[in-house]
């Protein structure tokens, strides 16, 4: 049995995934988060691990002619956040999520991803930015999925995140970070 495996053809062409309307996606992600300040008032280091579950549905069938051409997603995502700097505290949240992949490329596949909604942390009263426990995440960012199999990818990407209250307590500077991240995603 293993001679016959071995002895079968490879095929050159590498066959695109279908993706249709109505797809579900469930993505298991992580990361590192990484602190940006933009002002000499935002001086918390806060870094740490990121873990981000989510789940989509395909809404469109590939849209455009040339290099655009792709599909948009929607769906939500739970954010968990272990704040390591300057004190080990814990963030989560959950924020629908809209996604749109590039699919002119065949198994690798771009996208360009929105997210947003409420978040809980204990980060409030331990550093200067942060004065509220009820907050809200911000999150854009790229990345791009190379499928392994027609139902499985291996995704990489970038993420800038903000975190804040929107103004409902003061001070209200708010957090700003990069998040690096990689996980795998299952199409069903």
């Amino acid at each position: 049995m293993l001679i016959a495996a071995l002895a079968s053809p490879v095929h050159a062409a590498d066959p695109t995934p279908r993706i249709t309307v109505g797809t579900q996606e469930v993505s298991l992600s992580g990361g590192y988060l990484l602190p940006h300040r933009f002002t000499r008032d935002q001086t918390t280091k806060q870094q740490g691990p990121a873990f981000m579950p989510s789940w989509m549905m395909t809404l469109s069938d590939p849209i455009g002619n040339s290099w655009y051409r792709g599909q948009v997603s929607l769906g939500a995502e739970m954010v968990y956040i272990q704040f390591q700097e300057p004190f080990l505290t814990h963030g989560v949240g959950f924020a629908p999520k809209i996604k749109y992949t590039f699919v002119a490329l065949g198994r690798i596949r771009p996208y360009a991803e929105f997210a947003g909604g409420p978040f809980w942390t204990d980060l409030a009263g331990k550093i200067p930015e942060e004065s509220s426990q009820f907050n809200f995440v911000l999150m854009a960012g790229l990345g791009v999925s190379y499928f392994l199999t027609d139902q499985v990818a291996f995704n990489v990407g970038y993420r800038f995140n903000h975190i804040s209250n929107a103004g409902t307590h003061y001070p209200n500077l708010g957090l700003n970070a990069s998040l690096p991240y990689g996980g795998f995603s299952f199409f069903f």
